[in-house]
């Protein structure tokens, strides 16, 4: 099966990074990394780093991330029960320009959510399986707009997606038991076009 998973991010970083956790005797740190879109609004998106990048790092540094979208269970019970998460592999040159790309390939894991906006532009809800090693998966949200909305709503479960697009974040307020109404933030991918998957093996195999 045709699988990718590669994101490109240049942004600002806010704050020092924290730690997240230890695994396999290994550290890591969580920085948050602002990238305005060209809209004008901006992505608060939450960046993972092994210990290694995270000593290169400081509040207000400008950075130029290459990685991969990852996807956790939240078992805490507090926020949101999928968590996304973009691991950092490598630091790159910045080019001193905003850049938020990400290139997905992966499986259909639920049926499409088709509908319509109150103005009536067309939206669609997909859940992406993109597999890792060791037999794990990550599970990823995926919005369509429009006409891709449409094309993306005929798929199946089992289908075979690629995709180009970005990385986004939305605050949303989410009602508790309490009655009381909290603010949370989401993460979620944006499709700005789709690909061919075998196109996409076959440029695969080419830099090979």
């Amino acid at each position: 099966m045709t699988t990718k998973n590669d994101v490109l991010l240049e942004g600002l970083t806010l704050g020092e990074p924290e730690w997240s956790h230890e695994n396999h005797g290994m550290q890591f740190y969580r920085v948050f990394l602002q990238v305005p879109r060209l809209s004008g609004q901006v992505d608060r998106l939450p960046v993972l780093l092994p210990g290694a990048l995270a000593a290169q790092t400081a509040a207000g540094r400008t950075l130029r991330v290459r990685g991969q979208l990852r996807s956790f269970n939240n078992r805490s019970g507090v926020g949101s029960r999928l968590v996304l998460t973009v691991y950092a592999q490598e630091f790159l040159p910045e080019l001193d320009e905003p850049c938020n790309q990400i290139t997905l390939a992966g499986a259909l894991c639920k049926p499409p959510v088709f509908r319509r906006t109150p103005l009536g532009r067309s939206i669609c809800d997909l859940m992406l399986a993109t597999p890792r090693r060791y037999g794990r998966a990550d599970y990823l949200p995926v919005i369509a707009w429009g006409q891709l909305a449409v094309k993306a709503s005929r798929l199946h479960v089992g289908d075979i997606l690629a995709l180009e697009g970005r990385v986004q974040s939305r605050t949303y307020h989410k009602l508790l038991d309490t009655g009381e109404t909290e603010e949370r933030t989401a993460y979620e991918v944006s499709m700005m076009r789709l690909l061919d998957p075998e196109d996409l093996l076959e440029a695969e195999e080419a830099a090979l």
